[in-house]
């Protein structure tokens, strides 16, 4: 869902609101987003005038997924700085609004160091709010053409290991274009796999705790047109064994430099069902996503959710009693263990494919040549 400043061909937004786009009213400018936390029930946006609203956006999901995690925290730099607060403090606070997400630290930095090169070459704050607003501007177009790299290579190598077609393709989490710039990272491969007729069957797992498969990937799937079935995450292994899964397609977070992914938690049973099925487990992720002073998937910190987010179940219009604001499911007092993400090892991946190509096997090596080989035609 791109907005005026990243285009990528014919402009088929799934909803009648953009996901994020930069605005200037008479008021002063201001980041504005489709608050997705409010979907499928509802169309709403979240207006940021501060980065202290972006960072709040941030930790409650109403914006989330890792490419554009990191758009949107670019441009909340660009928006510290043209609205005159102290850049370097809502920088931090931004990138630790989600540890995981290695994109929103990226993206941070990215806008950071334009402002910083601006004010070191003499120019004014003015000047220097600029420089940070095109970085952001620059790194929402880069990602929208990278979706489209993406799902080109995605589609080529399906086509490879499952040569025929009738694709059935089971998918976690929320991967299309309320994540990104463009249509999105393994979501945008399976839209590929619709539109060129090789999709039979999108299977997309509900997703715990909050329900991103089914409220978010859902929704873009029935908005594509394309033929989808919703399924619990524990469901997953039935249809394994019962030989209707041909691939497994999810993104990333968080990818360590020797191939281990974090995800949104339920990825790694996947990939071990996958394992045992004899089914590829493909992993597809920009190189931002990959993050070379990750050594491994050790070092990866986890994000811990709220404990609210599993005892309560929350929808929009819905009356609440929860302490979470949600119908509560569990007795009161009852813990709940919620993280966000599980890491899965390399060699339970199939490939990992990026806007630069696929990589598989998956390892320490291969993925050093692969950001090495996207530095040279950053350069370039």
């Amino acid at each position: 869902m791109a907005d005026q400043y990243a285009q990528t061909g014919e402009d088929k937004r799934l909803t009648e609101i953009p996901v994020i786009r930069w605005e200037e009213p008479p008021e002063g400018p201001v980041l504005v987003l489709l608050d997705q936390t409010r979907l499928p029930a509802e169309e709403v946006e979240w207006v940021c005038t501060d980065a202290s609203a972006l960072v709040e956006a941030i930790r409650s999901l109403a914006v989330r997924g890792a490419p554009l995690l990191g758009i949107a925290g670019a441009y909340g730099v660009a928006l510290a700085a043209v609205r005159g607060f102290d850049v370097d403090e809502a920088a931090v606070a931004l990138a630790g609004a989600r540890p995981t997400a290695v994109n929103l630290s990226v993206g941070v930095r990215r806008a950071l160091s334009a402002h910083r090169a601006a004010l070191a070459q003499g120019g004014d704050s003015e000047s220097a709010a600029g420089a940070a607003l095109a970085a952001a501007r620059a790194l929402h177009q880069e990602d929208a053409e990278a979706s489209a790299r993406m799902a080109a290579h995605g589609l080529a190598l399906l086509d490879e290991l499952l040569p025929g077609g009738g694709h059935r393709i089971l998918t976690h989490c929320n991967t299309g274009s309320l994540v990104s710039g463009g249509e999105g990272t393994a979501f945008a491969v399976a839209l590929a796999a619709h539109r060129a007729g090789r999709l039979r069957r999108l299977w997309v797992d509900e997703t715990r705790p909050l329900l991103q498969g089914a409220r978010l990937t859902a929704y873009e799937a029935a908005r594509s047109g394309m033929a989808y079935t919703l399924l619990t995450d524990n469901a997953a292994g039935s249809l394994f064994a019962a030989g209707e899964v041909d691939a497994v397609l999810i993104g990333a977070d968080r990818i360590a430099a020797d191939g281990s992914v974090a995800n949104k938690v339920g990825s790694y049973p996947l990939a071990v069902l996958a394992r045992y099925h004899h089914v590829p487990f493909i992993v597809v992720a920009p190189v931002t996503t990959v993050d070379p002073e990750t050594p491994d998937g050790a070092s990866i910190e986890v994000e811990q959710r709220p404990g609210f987010e599993v005892t309560e179940i929350t929808a929009p219009q819905v009356p609440v009693a929860g302490a979470g604001g949600g119908i509560p499911v569990a007795p009161l007092g009852t813990q709940a263990y919620n993280p966000a993400f599980d890491v899965t090892p390399p060699e339970l991946v199939t490939a990992i494919v990026t806007e630069e190509g696929a990589v598989s096997p998956v390892t320490a090596e291969a993925l050093a040549e692969l950001c090495a080989r996207s530095r040279q035609v950053t350069i370039s």
